[in-house]
């Protein structure tokens, strides 16, 4: 069976539609299951994500590798650094 690489290596978790402290707890939650070195591209609609999914990505030693906004969503890329 022939597995595609992406999908291994990236994860996706949509947080839209909830608000503090949800986005960032599911986030802490998907990054815990993940591999190092793996990807897992959020995308949240809470004006709090921002700054509290970006804090704590930085406080947990991982690597924020790209925040984008659309309209009211905001786009992370995270990558499991330990």
């Amino acid at each position: 069976m022939i597995t595609n690489m992406s999908e291994s290596t990236e994860k996706k978790l949509d947080a839209t539609g909830l608000f503090c402290p949800e986005p960032v707890f599911r986030t802490k939650i998907e990054i815990e299951r993940m591999q190092v070195g793996q990807v897992l591209t959020v995308s949240a609609d809470d004006p709090a994500a921002e700054e509290d999914i970006s804090r704590w990505v930085t406080r947990n030693g991982h690597e924020l590798l790209d925040l984008k906004k659309d309209g009211n969503t905001i786009t992370f890329q995270i990558k499991k650094v330990k």
